[in-house]
């Protein structure tokens, strides 16, 4: 039975159903997201809206159409604003270091108030340089009117679509490759980085989490804590949604998982689907080399948190720890070793490029190094994912480096 992504990837892949788990709970985040009756701080039609940005800023024409037409069902003149606003906002990435696009205001795009202008800006933040993320980023949303639990599920919402894409992508690239009628195994031409401003006048606010941490010089090979920039949700307001939603009720002593239980659907079917993504072994690639492909995404992105926990669990399943060392402190250009790990490697740096570079040349690198079209499906998945939870850990808040490694 065909899914959103399939309809995205316009294409179905019988190798997907390998993981059943992640094609089902990929499906209920968007039901938890877009279909929610629970829509009080971010409206349905500002959803669609934000989704059909991502998309077109993005390059994503097909994606694009699905989400602008969700949108016309809700708000038809708003089709037009965002297509406007996709015109400013194409750009490619990652990268950090300034280039804010703006799109409310005077300079702005016209047709859009506040609340959405907002709305925009975090997702053209999010989808091209997250790590440029800050509390002033929390507080710019704040300002606009998004409660604590708003700003967690917009937050999800943008960090879904950057994987819904990907994953789109990748199943649309190997069904080319696989000689499937009607689908180019082509990568999406990259458009010239947009031109924003280096401060875009942000500040934190009063409800703006501000915790004193001691940041990582770099890539480390070492654990990392972390901590929000918006407040998690007391454990005494925990519910047994809450704490379902947790699927390890120990996580709610970790304020990660009590500030994204603020929305425990998304919450729920996100977790969901990582465990099958990481998880599921029947078949498909080793899990060393999932988690590989998990701390390029993270490298590359620079999510220096997520790094350092995929790093250690690729070596706990068998990676060597002299390579990802070396990952780590040269970057993501870096030989690694072996056909199977560069061609790894290089299929999760073009996935996470924005717009999207992976193409026909990267699955046959991958089919030449022995994977299997079930292997590549995990290697699209666990890349994918990181572009999920690399965008969550870098802009709700910062990591820490515990006092015995400082």
């Amino acid at each position: 039975m065909s899914n959103i992504i399939d309809v995205l990837a316009g294409v179905t892949l019988p190798e997907r159903a390998a993981r059943p788990e992640a094609v089902a709970n990929a499906e209920r985040s968007f039901e938890a997201l877009f279909e929610s009756s629970l829509l009080i701080d971010v409206p349905v039609n500002h959803r669609y809206a934000t989704a059909a940005f991502i998309a077109g800023i993005s390059g994503d024409a097909r994606a694009f159409d699905f989400y602008a037409d969700l949108l016309s069902d809700e708000d038809e003149a708003l089709v037009d604003v965002v297509a406007s606003a996709v015109e400013v906002g194409r750009s490619t990435g990652p990268y950090s270091g300034g280039d804010f696009v703006l799109f409310g205001g005077a300079e702005g795009v016209d047709g859009l108030d506040a609340k959405l202008a907002a709305a925009f800006d975090f997702a053209h933040l999010l989808t091209f340089h997250p790590k440029d993320a800050s509390p002033a980023a929390i507080g710019h949303l704040q300002e606009a009117g998004y409660t604590e639990t708003g700003i967690v599920s917009l937050s999800q919402l943008i960090s879904f679509v950057a994987f819904q894409l990907r994953v789109a992508h990748g199943v649309r690239v190997l069904a080319g490759a696989s000689g499937a009628a009607g689908v180019s195994g082509a990568s999406v031409e990259a458009p010239a980085r947009a031109v924003g401003v280096a401060d875009p006048g942000w500040a934190p606010t009063l409800a703006t989490l501000q915790p004193e941490v001691v940041a990582p010089a770099g890539f480390v090979n070492h654990s990392l804590g972390w901590k929000p920039w918006v407040a998690p949700l007391p454990k005494d307001e925990f519910t047994e949604e809450h704490i379902d939603a947790l699927i390890k009720p120990e996580r709610i002593d970790m304020e990660y998982f009590r500030l994204l239980a603020r929305d425990p659907a998304a919450l729920k079917a996100r977790t969901l689907t990582d465990l099958d993504i990481f998880y599921n072994t029947e078949g498909g690639l080793a899990r060393a080399e999932r988690e590989l492909a998990a701390t390029v995404a993270s490298r590359l992105n620079g999510c220096e948190y997520c790094a350092s926990v995929h790093q250690a669990r690729a070596k706990e399943e068998g990676g060597d720890a002299e390579i990802i060392d070396r990952l780590l402190t040269e970057g993501v250009d870096t030989d690694l070793g072996s056909p199977l790990w560069n061609a790894i490697r290089d299929a999760a740096v073009a996935l996470t490029r924005t717009p999207f570079a992976f193409g026909k040349a990267e699955v046959e690198a991958l089919r030449a190094a022995g994977l299997d079209d079930v292997s590549i499906i995990d290697v699209i998945n666990a890349s994918a994912f990181f572009n999920w939870a690399n965008r969550l850990m870098l802009t709700l808040g910062a990591p820490d480096v515990p006092k015995r490694f400082r």
